[in-house]
C-alpha cells in the first residue's frame, strides 16, 4: 500500500516553464546575448539554476565563473519577484492533491529548483494540501539524481521505500527514484519526452495526474 507520494515540481505539479524563460531571457536582453525560446528552455532546466544559466550562455561565456555568479545573484533576484506572473498547475494536479490529501497519503515534494523558492509556490498555488516535507537546491546538499533529498524526505515522513511513489517529468527524476530503489512514475504532460523517461528507468508513465490514483489502487 502507497503510504507516500513525492513529486518533482517545475514540470511536474507546475508549469513553470514561461517564467523561468523570462527571467533567463531578461538576464541576455540586459547583457545584449542571444536569447532562447520556451522550448529551448524545456531542455536547460532540470539540473538547478546553475546549470540553466551555465546552459543559457553562448559558448565563449559558459566557463567565466564570475560573470556566472553575477547572472546568478541577478536571477535570483528577478525570478523571486516573478516566479507567479505565469506559472499554473497542470491540469488535474489540483484534484490528484486533494484525493491524496483524503485519503491520508503524504505528499512531498524534491526539486533541484532554489530551496527558497519552493514553500512560497506550493503556499500560493497549494494552500489547501499539507506537504509532509518539501527540499530544494541547498548549499552543501547534492542535486538530484542524487538520491540524498529522497532519503531526507522519507527520514522526515517515516515511510518505507515500498510505500513510496516518486512522480517526475524528465531523466534526472527517473534517475533519482532508481538510485533512491523507490517506484518510478514518469508525467509525460511535463518537459521532457517519453523516450527520456523510459530510457532513464521510469516503471510506468501517465498522461494525466488523475492516473496515479489508478497506479495506487492496483499496488493495494
Amino acid at each position: 500500500m502507497i503510504k507516500l507520494v513525492i513529486f518533482d515540481l517545475d514540470g511536474t505539479l507546475l508549469n513553470t516553464i514561461d517564467d523561468l524563460a523570462s527571467s533567463c531571457n531578461y538576464l541576455l536582453r540586459k547583457y545584449h546575448l542571444p536569447e532562447h525560446t520556451t522550448d529551448q528552455y524545456r531542455y536547460f532546466v532540470g539540473n538547478g539554476i546553475p546549470k540553466l544559466l551555465e546552459r543559457m550562455l553562448p559558448a565563449h561565456l559558459k566557463t567565466d565563473r564570475e560573470f556566472r555568479g553575477v547572472l546568478l545573484e541577478e536571477f535570483l533576484d528577478h525570478y523571486a519577484q516573478h516566479k507567479a506572473d505565469l506559472t499554473a498547475p497542470y491540469q488535474g494536479i489540483p484534484e490528484l492533491l486533494a484525493a491524496l490529501r483524503d485519503n491520508h497519503i503524504a505528499i512531498a515534494v524534491a526539486s533541484n529548483k532554489v530551496h527558497e523558492a519552493i514553500e512560497p509556490l506550493l503556499k500560493h498555488y497549494f494552500p489547501d494540501i499539507p506537504f509532509a516535507a518539501s527540499f530544494g537546491q541547498r548549499a552543501g546538499f547534492p542535486l538530484k539524481p542524487d538520491a540524498a533529498v529522497v532519503e531526507a524526505i522519507l527520514e522526515v515522513v517515516q515511510v518505507d521505500k515500498g510505500e513510496t511513489l516518486y512522480v517526475g517529468d524528465t531523466g534526472v527524476d527517473m534517475q533519482t527514484a532508481v538510485n533512491a530503489n523507490v517506484m518510478a512514475i514518469g508525467a509525460l504532460w511535463g518537459f521532457r519526452t517519453k523516450e527520456e523517461i523510459l530510457d532513464a528507468g521510469a516503471h510506468c508513465v501517465v498522461t494525466s495526474p488523475l492516473e496515479i490514483l489508478k497506479i495506487m489502487d492496483s499496488l493495494a
